[in-house]
């Protein structure tokens, strides 16, 4: 029986730059301490959020270690881990899992794709080649692939797959995996405003970028479900749903920089290919973290 790795929000972190967009791992452990102590469940380190695709090699190995220490167990771990390159995908997971992650992100294969029959054979050959629970993560907006219920109903029977990370969009999509899959397969959020929609659906929890802003905010709309609260849970989704879609108004994490700098954090920019935000989407931050009470 496979056991969720966690339950509630896990924070999509983001990887904190100097203005020379060297990491800044004083920050970093702040960020991760602040997480910590507002009930966190678990940390996802080097995925989308966190810039993944910038970092050199050397420089992801980094940061998933520096993460793991810092944390000490205290709470899971989650490295991605994923690429358009199988081998690649294997080689790095399998560095993480001797750092001592809890936790293998690894993202559908984008920019090359590959066919439903593909993606089974892609997380299928990494899962038989790690000894470290994976999270699969269908982002179709950013991949080009959308990885169809049955191939969930598939890819649920491998004994090192254990859940998803759904960012389809597709609520009805999601409700069928959820028919389809192994009882012991986890479903968690990918998008922060469904979070109480997917939990409605047997999902337990959600990878989110709303809690690098307001982590116990999002660890609220988790737990006040799980506890069978679903008014709270509904209620705190539906009020915080105006800062969920701001902190999707640009290509993430373009926003959420924007809006921890504004914060005080001091996260730096992103690498380039991304960019700051125009002054109107700055502008139209300020006006939402002030709402919030952020400001």
């Amino acid at each position: 029986m496979k056991k969720p790795i966690f339950t509630g929000a896990g924070v999509a972190i983001v990887t904190p730059f100097n203005e020379d967009k060297t990491v800044n791992y004083e920050v970093f452990d702040k960020i991760i301490e602040d997480q910590i102590k507002n009930g966190t469940d678990s940390i996802v380190v080097c995925g989308t959020t966190g810039e993944r695709s910038t970092l050199s090699y050397e420089e992801h190995l980094n940061v998933v270690k520096h993460c793991v220490e810092t944390v000490g167990k205290r709470i899971p771990v989650i490295a991605g881990t994923g690429s358009n390159d199988t081998e690649y995908s294997v080689r790095i997971s399998n560095d993480a899992e001797k750092i001592g992650v809890d936790g293998l992100l690894c993202v559908a294969p984008y920019y090359n794709k590959t066919s439903q029959t593909g993606l089974i054979k892609h997380f299928s050959y990494i899962g038989d080649r790690v000894s470290t629970p994976i999270i699969v993560y269908n982002v179709p907006s950013r991949t080009g692939v959308n990885i169809q219920p049955e191939t969930y109903a598939e890819l649920s029977k491998h004994k090192m797959i254990y859940a998803t990370k759904e960012a389809n969009a597709n609520i009805s999509a999601i409700a069928k995996t959820a028919s389809l899959v192994e009882p012991d397969f986890t479903i968690y959020s990918g998008n922060d405003d469904e979070i109480t929609a997917i939990m409605s659906l047997g999902g337990k929890g959600v990878i989110s970028v709303l809690s690098n802003v307001c982590p116990k905010v999002a660890h609220d709309i988790c737990q006040t479900y799980l506890e069978g609260d679903y008014k709270k849970s509904r209620d705190l989704q539906l009020e915080y749903l105006e800062l969920c879609n701001a902190l999707f108004s640009d290509v993430n994490p373009i926003p959420v920089k924007e809006a921890m700098n504004q914060m005080g954090w001091n996260v730096g920019p992103c690498r380039m290919p991304l960019w700051e935000m125009s002054d109107a989407g700055k502008a139209n931050m300020t006006r939402v973290l002030k709402k919030y009470n952020l400001i």
